[in-house]
């Protein structure tokens, strides 16, 4: 019997042996001896040029941040990624050949964190300097740059899979805000598609600033006496708010007592239980019971609570049943995902946008006198007013776009008398979240609520710059037909907008003043196709 074949097994394995350790060496030659594209150059200066060839303006960027700050503050690599070059012998080399290597360094304190970034989701973040702590292992960049990596202090993860699988986009990128700080940058314009061929602009935005972020994270880090990084989640874990939580089947007031989101200014039962019913990041939806809550799902809904309120209020009154908020599409992490607007200061100072205006001014008024009086019997209030807290969608209607600001308060059952001083976990480290290192402060009493507060902050803010000139002044002359008829509301308009915004004026004439104010701005509104909101309606009907 030939045996032959046996022998030359041995001799097969040794050849196939030998060509790995031929390729290794090869990859630590070019490794070495001979940057690859992408690769970082360093200067004398302690700074970075990362992949230069492949991002082009993207690493001056880089670049001058390292310089500046001595470590990144923002994920530049998706930049990167997202403009770079695939190599021929990388595609070879790889086992996927839609792999992209690139290496970025930046200092940081006090250690320097070497990031390898990759064209595929599955990104990977080693540290490299001083030796890592025990709890600290690789992350993904993903995973750090959404705040997956401080689960379950976060909002939640039901959108995290379009995020994954690259059917939501960042436009940041490639529309830098150059007047706002990088620490201080909170929300980023982005795309969403659920079919990989219509995409729909929305709004990623994290529940606060990275720098409000990152300070909550060492305040709660140093409440039990670590300096250095921490377990968020295991610190909140063992706080008595939540573990009064976890023990209960029910949203309780006293559970919420305390925190500075204005939702929860006056909390009563039937306000909570709505909460509970609408929160969209567990499985099963609907029931005011938190049995079907994990131990995970309660910190998430507590954490949410006490930092930014507005993903609770865009699920508690959804546009799909008159309400005037964008959808609510989800959130990954500490990022939150909502439909896209135009903001409102687009339309200041242009005569020819003076009609538009007028349309907007109507609809304020509308939407505030509809939080305040709905069939649910919950009061919607303004606590401040922003610019940016409303926005125009494509058929110009008006939108909340910020709900971070909006109390609520129960007209059915009411809210308790306000205690002379706090009680229950009014001073624990949740009642502090989000406000980074300014001192916490307690909300005034809700019998302080006015039914024409939000009224007067429309009437002090906004409607003035919408219907009025730079000198106070109604128009002169308005591009619009019956010019004659806008002319005789010169002296009205700008006289019942000082006593709308008169907080000393009674509320029947504040509201009166409202009334009068709408009855002259409802027949000036333009009717034509651009306004699809309202229109053929708006011709056939004077309603709308």
């Amino acid at each position: 019997m030939d045996h032959s074949h046996y022998e030359r097994q041995p001799h097969w394995k040794e050849r196939k042996k030998e060509r790995e350790r031929e390729r290794d060496r090869e990859r630590e030659r070019e490794r070495g001896d001979k940057p690859a594209e992408g690769a970082e150059t360093k200067h004398a200066d302690g700074g970075s040029e990362v992949c230069s060839a492949a991002c082009g303006p993207c690493a001056q960027q880089i670049t001058a941040e390292c310089r500046a700050h001595g470590r990144c503050l923002q994920p530049w690599a998706l930049c990167c990624t997202a403009v770079g070059v695939w190599s021929s012998k990388e595609r070879r080399k790889e086992p996927r050949p839609w792999r992209q290597r690139t290496t970025k360094t930046c200092l940081s304190e006090p250690e320097i964190v070497k990031m390898t970034w990759w064209r595929h989701p599955s990104t990977v973040v080693e540290a490299a300097g001083t030796p890592p702590a025990p709890q600290q292992k690789a992350l993904s960049l993903q995973r750090a740059f959404l705040g997956l990596d401080k689960c379950n202090a976060c909002v939640g993860t039901s959108i995290c899979k379009k995020l994954m699988k690259d059917q939501i986009r960042f436009d940041w990128w490639m529309f830098p805000d150059t007047t706002l700080p990088l620490a201080e940058k909170k929300s980023f314009p982005g795309n969403l598609t659920d079919d990989s061929l219509n995409w729909r602009p929305v709004v990623l935005s994290f529940l606060s600033s990275p720098r409000l972020h990152s300070s909550s994270d060492r305040s709660i880090c140093r409440s039990v006496g670590r300096q250095g990084p921490c377990s968020i989640e295991a610190i909140l874990r063992v706080t008595p708010r939540f573990q009064s939580l976890n023990q209960s089947h029910l949203l309780l007031p006293h559970i919420v007592k305390g925190l500075a989101p204005p939702l929860l200014r006056c909390p009563s039962q039937r306000l909570l239980d709505r909460v509970v019913r609408r929160y969209a990041e567990v499985v099963d939806v609907g029931s005011v019971q938190m049995k079907h809550f994990s131990e995970r799902d309660k910190l998430r809904l507590l954490y949410t609570l006490a930092v930014n309120q507005q993903p609770l209020i865009l699920q508690m009154f959804p546009g799909t049943e008159g309400w005037p908020f964008p959808r609510y599409q989800g959130s990954c992490g500490r990022l939150m995902v909502w439909a896209s607007s135009r903001p409102l200061w687009g339309l200041y100072g242009s005569s020819r946008e003076f009609v538009q205006r007028l349309d907007v001014a109507y609809q304020l008024l509308q939407i505030t006198q509809g939080l305040g009086h709905n069939s649910l019997g919950f009061l919607l209030y303004y606590t401040r007013l922003g610019e940016d807290m409303f926005g125009l969608l494509d058929d110009q209607r008006v939108f909340i776009t910020d709900a971070s600001s909006i109390g609520v308060i129960d007209l059915e059952q009411g809210f308790p008398p306000d205690p002379p001083s706090q009680t229950g976990f009014g001073g624990d480290i949740f009642s502090c979240l989000g406000q980074g290192a300014s001192p916490c402060h307690r909300s005034p009493p809700c019998s302080s609520v006015r039914p024409t507060q939000s009224l007067t902050l429309l009437c002090t803010a906004l409607l003035p710059r919408l219907l009025l000139t730079e000198r106070g002044t109604w128009p002169t002359r308005l591009p619009m037909e019956g010019e004659a008829e806008a002319g005789k509301l010169a002296k009205d308009v700008p006289l019942l907008l000082g006593v709308c915004a008169d907080p000393s004026q009674p509320d029947w004439r504040i509201m009166a003043a409202v009334g009068s104010l709408m009855d002259l701005l409802k027949p000036m509104r333009p009717c034509n196709p651009h306004y699809t909101y309202r229109y053929p309606e708006c011709r056939y009907n004077q309603d709308y």
